[in-house]
């Protein structure tokens, strides 16, 4: 609890005043000063994903609060708009609001985050009408690959930082061998983008580090019905399942497993894409307890966001007292796309010039609320990689809270303090 001591009254009072005065989703969040820069955010702010869009508005409104003054770019001042539109969750109305943005509003540049789904759409739309685009917060071969890109020579106006599918790999071997299993792995793996990316990239990775896989094969999202997929992972004697659901059908899944005898055996449930908000976990109860999942940003993370001036621990708090909920990844990870985006004008020169702006990517490296991104080494053009830690999510021991995120493995992140030791499932915690 001394930790949050570390915030002023004051700063809170400002963070949560910038969400008090937040206007409604589609609207302009602007700073004043000059000619402006327009930053198009095209994000599921409702909907089944909409918990991923949760500190959107009161990150634009500290966004534009820190720079009220202006960005100076290449020795002239620019004010700054943040234009906000709602994908409604779905891929579709995620193209179709990225180009109503596009040719009604005319970004400089746009930015989305969380889940193929949003990010994949997005990018496309702004690839086709010529203007750059950041994404984050999807596997990077869900993002590239899923969208048909060229190893040899990337995509001219669309770039992407994440974490990659192959990357599970090394923090899941790091996580399960905490403790004995009989590495028998039953993989959960719907019929998308990213179920199809873990399939080619994690499965082989797994098995080459000696844990045999079970697959039943891809499922639709949304379906009601996990029997199959529950009796094929009994029948196999999995004591580990990884699951890389839509947010919605984790619960359904998981209560089935308890149900079927499933769960009571499990020694390991590991998810990804679902499990990462803590409001997921309160939905359901003791049978949320000791669920394994991955963080690609933790309130313990070292790190800070250069353009909105705040800590990690800062960025958490903030939300908490501006949105009245318990943190979130988003806030860092959302964080992040504003430091890239800032870091990529800057080195443009002229933010008005979007080739200029696309250009400025290549073997760009900026620090971020999630760490390092860097463009010049990434493993193919226009993508830069960032780290996963392991987590594992507990009964909190105090506070308003009744979930709390520990951090269990930091494999790929040695600078992130562990918090815990990843424990064995068992309903009820």
């Amino acid at each position: 609890m001394k930790d949050r001591m570390k915030i002023s009254r004051r700063r809170f009072g400002a963070m949560a005043g910038a969400a008090a005065l937040a206007p409604a989703l589609g609207t302009r969040v602007a700073a004043q000063a000059g000619e402006t820069i327009r930053i198009g955010w095209v994000g599921p702010r409702s909907g089944p994903l909409g918990i991923f869009g949760e500190a959107d508005q009161w990150l634009s409104e500290v966004f534009a609060a820190k720079h009220a003054d202006g960005i100076e770019i290449g020795g002239k001042t620019y004010g700054v708009e943040v234009l906000l539109a709602d994908t409604q969750s779905d891929p579709v109305r995620a193209s179709q609001e990225t180009r109503d943005l596009i040719n009604g509003q005319a970004p400089d540049i746009v930015i989305a985050s969380s889940t193929p789904e949003t990010t994949n759409p997005v990018a496309d739309a702004c690839e086709a009408a010529g203007v750059p685009c950041v994404t984050s917060v999807a596997p990077w071969e869900s993002w590239f690959f899923g969208r048909g890109g060229n190893p040899a020579e990337g995509f001219r106006w669309t770039r992407h930082f994440s974490f990659g599918a192959g990357d599970f790999a090394p923090f899941y071997q790091a996580q399960w061998t905490a403790f004995g299993t009989n590495r028998k792995v039953g993989m959960l793996m719907p019929n998308d983008a990213d179920g199809n990316a873990v399939r080619a990239n994690l499965m082989p990775a797994l098995q080459d580090l000696g844990f045999e896989c079970f697959d039943p094969g891809p499922y639709e999202n949304m379906t009601s019905d996990f029997s199959n997929q529950i009796n094929f992972f009994k029948e196999a004697g999995c004591e580990i399942i990884n699951a890389f659901p839509f947010p919605p059908d984790f619960p359904v899944f998981w209560r089935q497993a308890a149900q079927l005898g499933l769960a009571q055996n499990v020694r390991i449930m590991q998810m990804a894409k679902a499990g990462l908000f803590a409001a997921e976990l309160e939905a359901m109860g003791q049978l949320g307890y000791g669920l394994a999942s991955g963080a690609y940003w933790h309130k313990k993370f070292p790190t800070a966001s250069p353009s909105l001036g705040l800590s990690s621990l800062e960025l958490a708090d903030g939300f908490e007292a501006a949105v009245g909920k318990q943190w979130t990844q988003q806030p860092g990870a959302n964080a992040a796309l504003f430091d890239v985006v800032l870091a990529a004008l800057t080195t443009s020169g002229n933010p008005k010039d979007k080739a200029a702006v696309a250009g400025a990517f290549t073997g760009l490296v900026a620090e971020t609320a999630v760490g390092k991104v860097d463009f010049a080494h990434g493993p193919v053009p226009g993508v830069a990689v960032t780290p996963l830690v392991g987590t594992q999510w507990v009964k909190a021991a105090e506070g308003p809270y009744e979930f709390e995120m520990e951090i269990t493995s930091n494999a790929l992140a040695p600078d992130v303090p562990l918090t815990a030791e990843l424990k064995p499932y068992r309903i009820g915690g």
